[in-house]
């Protein structure tokens, strides 16, 4: 069962989106901020990251760069999340660190999509 760390501030979101992936097998494990997703990156070893990049504490574009900067987290692919959806968005998060990126709300056949082919790319 893959793990996924999902970091996100907003409640209604979280819960929502984190149900829904339980239900098609994924374990996962929920951030709030910024610091705590780095902080459970480390600790919990995910296989992916899912990654809102307008986060309290430290925002999604810093945690990307720290956690791509890690040695020990460097290799989990990060999936960018954002409500922004202007040309040149995308380019931006890649460029922050994370692997691919999506928009909100989630619509969640492709967001699994995305999910599996970055899943895919990190098994040996």
């Amino acid at each position: 069962m893959p793990k996924i760390l999902y970091i996100e501030d907003n409640e209604m979101n979280r819960d929502m989106l984190s149900r829904r992936l339980e239900r098609k097998g994924f374990k996962v494990i929920v951030a709030v901020d910024g610091q705590q997703g780095v902080e459970l990156a480390h600790t919990e070893m995910p296989d992916i990251i899912l990654l809102d990049m307008s986060l309290p504490v430290l925002d999604g574009w810093a945690a990307a760069r720290i956690l791509k900067d890690s040695a020990t987290t460097q290799a989990i692919p990060i999936l960018g999340l954002t409500a922004h959806a202007m040309s040149g968005d995308r380019a931006k998060v890649i460029e922050a660190g994370c692997d691919d990126y999506d928009t909100k709300p989630v619509e969640l056949t492709r967001l699994l999509g995305k999910i599996e082919v970055l899943l895919a790319k990190s098994l040996p």
